[in-house]
């Protein structure tokens, strides 16, 4: 039992002490797990939106996350015409150390958007974010001291599983807030900042009736575009997360490459690349078209781990929709894209 012990200790230590909560290189495509006051802050009558991300493959599937959200505007007839209230929801799979850790969540999240001059240049958001989690330990997929061989782990393990610890599940309730702010000086530029807070009640995370809580996250984000020439916009976007002692900074931007004139056929195509300190280089591109857009990028590690990485640090792919207004006529709202 004692071995049984030091595995779960071991895989809590390595999902949290480093990467702690799941994350994506592309935070600026996943904004239900950004700040809750990303809710409903889109021009568009409804975003969908998912990520796929698969870090560290070499090392024996360390982890692979997965999300699916969708967010819309409600009461649009009974509020001020340049204010926004937005609900969504969201899901997330995040599967460590090749699946012996399975972590599932479900996310319910609430946002204002409260604009503070007559034209809706600028906008004050606040935000609120319930979640449910989900996480399965299954013993089965572990190795165990006693089963190494000269070969690998290739022998069976003495320990007795008969106490039902196959799968340990645990079950809890967590609270998240954000607010943000973003603005414009006219109809084509926009800069933002906000601040996100995770975890807020700091539920107990223990498998086995220990005293482990799960560390609140602090994020504090920010970015902006603007036209640097004809036909072309640059974006640009940080991040800056703390949760216990792991922290991590992400920097970096992309130019907006208009390959059209039709607003109505828009297409576009974006590449940048953003950095990770102490950590990775992450080059992007993507494509946008008929209210798609499509991500994709690389982390090349720079760390110390990039001997074990072959520098090969996760693929990431990103993609969302948002339904354009029905109305013609409706002005144009610059919200956060990066």
């Amino acid at each position: 039992m004692k071995k049984i012990l030091f595995v779960a200790m071991g895989i809590l230590t390595l999902n949290y002490a480093n990467a702690q909560d799941p994350h994506f290189s592309q935070f600026f495509s996943s904004p239900l797990t950004l700040n809750p006051a990303y809710t409903g802050k889109f021009d568009g009558s409804f975003r969908v939106a998912g990520n796929y991300r698969n870090q560290w493959p070499t090392i024996n599937n360390a982890y692979r996350t997965a999300t699916l959200s969708a967010d819309f505007g409600i009461l649009q007839n009974r509020i001020p015409v340049f204010d926004t209230w937005g609900v969504g929801i969201m899901a997330m799979n995040d599967q460590s150390a090749d699946r012996i850790l399975n972590n599932n969540y479900i996310a319910l999240s609430t946002a204002y958007h409260k604009a503070l001059d007559e034209n809706g240049y600028h906008v004050i958001t606040v935000g609120f974010q319930g979640t449910y989690a989900n996480k399965r330990l299954d013993i089965t997929r572990a190795k165990f001291e006693d089963m190494l061989r000269a070969d690998g782990f290739t022998g069976t393990t003495q320990e007795d599983f008969s106490n039902n610890t196959r799968n340990i599940v645990l079950n809890y309730a967590d609270m998240n807030a954000g607010v943000m702010y973003s603005g414009s000086t006219n109809d084509n530029n926009n800069f933002y900042v906000g601040i996100s807070s995770y975890h807020i009640n700091r539920p107990s995370e223990s498998f086995m009736g220990g005293n482990y809580v799960l560390n609140s996250r602090l994020t504090v984000h920010g970015g902006g575009y603007l036209p640097v020439a004809y036909r072309t916009t640059f974006h640009t976007s940080f991040i800056h997360q703390r949760q216990a002692g792991a922290r991590e900074t992400v920097i970096g931007g992309a130019f907006d490459f208009a390959l059209n004139e039709d607003e109505d056929l828009a297409a576009n195509l974006y590449a940048g690349a953003w950095y990770r300190f102490k950590d990775a280089v992450i080059p992007y591109i993507g494509i946008e078209f008929a209210g798609i857009r499509i991500g994709y990028s690389y982390d090349i590690n720079s760390s110390s781990l990039s001997t074990a990485s072959n520098r090969r640090g996760g693929n990431e792919i990103s993609l969302i929709y948002i339904k354009k207004p029905s109305d013609p006529g409706r002005k144009k709202l610059n919200c956060p894209k990066f």
